[in-house]
C-alpha cells in the first residue's frame, strides 16, 4: 500500500516518467501472484506457520534491500524481490483463518485479521509518506523492514500450527498443476477466482494514480495524502470486523453485491465530486469503507470452497489471480492516466468492481453456515454441486 501514495516521490527522486511508474506495482503483484501458486501446495504439505516464517524473514531482507535502489531497473529489482516474500506469504495467511477457525466464525475472525493490515495503513502509510518526503524513497521501507522482522518474531512466538489435516501428496510441479486444474475445473472456483481477480483490477485502477491526480489537480501535498490514507485505515478498521459478524449472521453474497453495488458508483463519481482537497475526505472514507465491507465476507467465503488440506492451494491460487489483477490494472493504469486523465482510471475501476459484485451474486454458491460440515456432506473435489446446501 505504500507504493502508491509515494509514486510521485520515487517518480521525482529516480527521475522515472509518469507513464512507467505503475509497472513499480505492477513488478512486485505479478511475483506475489507466481510465488502464492509455489507456496499454496508447499503450505498444505509443511503447515501454515513455517510458510509465514519463511514469508515474513523474506520480507525483512526484501524491505532493507530497498536503500540500494538508484534507478528505475535497480527499484524495480527490489520490488520483483519483495513481492516473492509477498507471494509466500499471502495466501497462507488467509488460508491460516480458515485452518483455525470454523466457517461460521471467519467473517468475524478474517474482519479483525484484516483490521490489522488497517491499523498498519492508519499510522504505517502515513509514517511512510512523511519518511519519504523527508529523507527519500528508500526511508519507509528501512522502517518496514523493522516492523516485519517484528512480525516474524510474532508468528515464531505466538502463532501455532493449527491442528488440521494435512495435504499427504509428494510435492511436485506436476502434482501441484494437477490440484489447481482440477480445482479450476469446478465452475464455481474457477468464477471465484476470477472475480478475486476483478476485486483487484479495479482497487488498482482506482488507487494507482489517486496521489498524483490529487496533487497535480488540486495541488495538495504529501502531507495531504499521509491523513487522506490516515482516514481511508480509520474506515476500514470501522468496517472489517463488522462486515465480517454480520456476513457470518445473514451470509456473504449479500454483503459482497451491496459493498461492490457501492463502490463502482463511488469510484465512477470521483472526479466529479472531488472539487475540493476537503472532499476526497469523506469520499475516501466511503470508498475503503465498501472495500472493507467486500474482502473479508469474499474471503471466508473463499475458504469454504475446499477441504482443509487444499485450502492453502485454494487461496493461494485466488490470492495469484488477485495479484495478476492488480498487476493488470498497475500496468494500464499509467497509459490511462497519461492519455486519458485520471477521469478514465475510475470508470474502469467501476466496471470491474461491479462485474466482480455480479459474479460472486450469480455463480459462488453460498456454503451452509453450519460451520464445518459443508466439507463432511459434499467431498470438494468430487464435483458434486454444493449450490443447494
Amino acid at each position: 500500500m505504500i507504493i502508491s501514495p509515494i509514486l510521485p516521490r520515487i517518480g521525482q527522486e529516480l527521475a522515472i516518467s509518469d507513464a512507467v511508474l505503475g509497472t513499480l506495482v505492477s513488478a512486485y503483484a505479478s511475483m506475489v501472484g507466481i510465488f502464492a501458486i509455489v507456496a499454496g501446495p508447499i503450505s498444505d504439505r509443511i503447515g501454515r506457520r513455517r510458510i509465514l516464517l519463511l514469508g515474513s524473514g523474506g520480507m525483512t531482507v526484501a524491505l532493507a534491500l530497498h536503500g540500494l535502489a538508484t534507478s528505475y531497473v535497480s527499484f524495480l529489482l527490489v520490488r520483483l524481490v519483495a513481492g516473492i516474500a509477498g507471494g509466500v506469504l499471502s495466501g497462507a495467511a488467509v488460508s491460516y483463518i480458515g485452518d483455525f477457525f470454523p466457517y461460521e466464525r471467519r467473517g468475524w475472525a478474517t474482519g479483525w485479521v484484516m483490521s490489522g493490515s488497517a491499523f498498519g495503513q492508519i499510522f504505517g502509510i502515513p509514517l511512510g509518506i512523511v519518511l519519504a518526503g523527508r529523507f527519500g524513497v528508500a526511508a519507509p521501507f528501512h522502517v518496514f523492514a523493522v516492523t516485519m522482522s517484528l512480525t516474524w518474531l510474532l508468528v515464531f512466538l505466538r502463532v501455532p500450527q493449527p491442528d488440521v489435516r494435512r495435504s499427504t501428496e509428494r510435492l511436485s510441479v506436476a502434482g501441484a498443476l494437477k490440484n489447481y486444474m482440477e480445482m479450476l475445473a469446478r465452475p464455481e472456483i474457477a468464477w471465484a477466482a476470477f472475480a478475486f481477480l476483478l476485486m483487484f483490477l479495479g482497487l488498482s485502477l482506482f488507487v494507482v494514480y489517486l496521489p498524483t491526480w490529487l496533487e497535480r489537480d488540486l495541488g495538495v501535498g504529501p502531507g495531504f495524502i499521509a491523513t487522506l490514507f490516515l482516514v481511508g485505515g480509520i474506515a476500514n478498521v470501522l468496517t472489517g470486523p463488522q462486515a465480517g459478524r454480520l456476513s457470518d449472521r445473514i451470509g456473504r453474497r449479500r454483503i459482497i453485491l451491496v459493498a461492490c453495488a457501492g463502490l463502482s458508483v463511488v469510484m465512477a463519481i470521483t472526479t466529479w465530486v472531488v472539487r475540493a482537497p476537503w472532499i476526497a475526505y469523506p469520499m475516501f472514507f466511503l470508498t475503503m469503507v465498501l472495500l472493507a465491507m467486500r474482502i473479508s465476507p469474499f474471503s471466508a467465503l473463499l475458504t469454504a470452497l475446499v477441504d482443509d488440506d487444499r485450502r492453502g492451494s485454494l487461496m493461494s491460487l485466488t490470492v495469484a489471480l488477485g495479484q495478476v489483477g492488480f498487476a493488470l490494472g498497475g500496468a494500464l493504469s499509467g497509459p490511462i492516466f497519461t492519455s486519458a486523465g485520471y477521469r478514465a482510471n475510475t470508470l474502469f475501476a467501476a466496471l470491474s468492481v461491479l462485474g466482480m459484485g455480479l459474479i460472486v451474486w450469480f455463480r459462488v454458491p453460498e456454503p451452509s453456515m453450519r460451520g464445518t460440515v459443508l466439507a463432511e456432506v459434499v467431498p470438494p473435489l468430487a464435483g458434486g454441486d454444493t449450490s443447494e446446501l
